[in-house]
């Protein structure tokens, strides 16, 4: 086996055991060892690539980001020249942001509290430029290919969605929050000004 497969197995079965964990006992509870026993790697094979469980939850944070965009891209290079299938993989992410027992949004809320370390710090940094960088690439896309309108600016746009589907997110957290608005509203909120560019005020966002 070549050197990037081993890497790439290691990681995904690190990623997996480490979501199923936190699905059973929640980040804050979670010991390396506890990866380390259920995974069966040794410790040299996980810390060859990671220095502590925190590293391994920023890998998982991000995967769904990942994920979201390779669906998006995949609808793109099939010739899907349409808005809704390519909205429609996004409208998906937007959903799983709602529900409390997902791993993504567990590790999020975890790694929100742990910024005093530089690692976790910068990992945030570079997820929430990482989610504006995406969204605006999304829109340039729906724009070149004529189905979002050039009114919309993108920048601006990409990073007041990001900021949305974060506050989603936290608000998932939230023992017995009142959610009025919530994922299916957004999906819409965001179809409707993506599909009309101001949203009926006459200029860009």
């Amino acid at each position: 086996m070549k050197q990037e497969e081993r890497r790439q197995q290691t990681i995904r079965r690190l990623m997996d055991t480490t979501k199923e964990l936190i699905k059973e006992m929640g980040c804050h509870s979670i010991r390396m060892q506890d990866i380390v026993d259920r995974s069966g790697l040794s410790k040299g094979a996980i810390f060859h690539y990671v220095k502590s469980k925190n590293e391994i939850f920023v890998w998982v944070l991000q995967e769904r980001l990942e994920e979201t965009n390779d669906s998006f891209m995949n609808e793109i290079d099939q010739g899907r020249r349409t808005f809704d299938a390519p909205m429609q993989k996004i409208k998906e992410s937007i959903m799983a942001y709602e529900n409390p027992d997902d791993a993504t949004n567990q590790v999020l809320l975890y790694l929100l509290g742990k910024e005093e370390d530089p690692m976790v710090a910068e990992a945030l940094k570079q997820y929430y430029d990482r989610s504006v960088y995406l969204s605006r690439m999304w829109i340039e896309s729906g724009q070149k290919h004529g189905v979002i309108p050039e009114t919309v600016q993108a920048e601006r746009t990409a990073d007041m969605f990001t900021l949305m589907t974060l506050g989603l997110r936290i608000r998932s957290s939230i023992p017995q929050a009142r959610a009025i608005f919530k994922a299916q509203d957004l999906s819409e909120f965001i179809s409707g000004i993506l599909n009309q560019g101001s949203a009926g005020r006459g200029e860009g966002i």
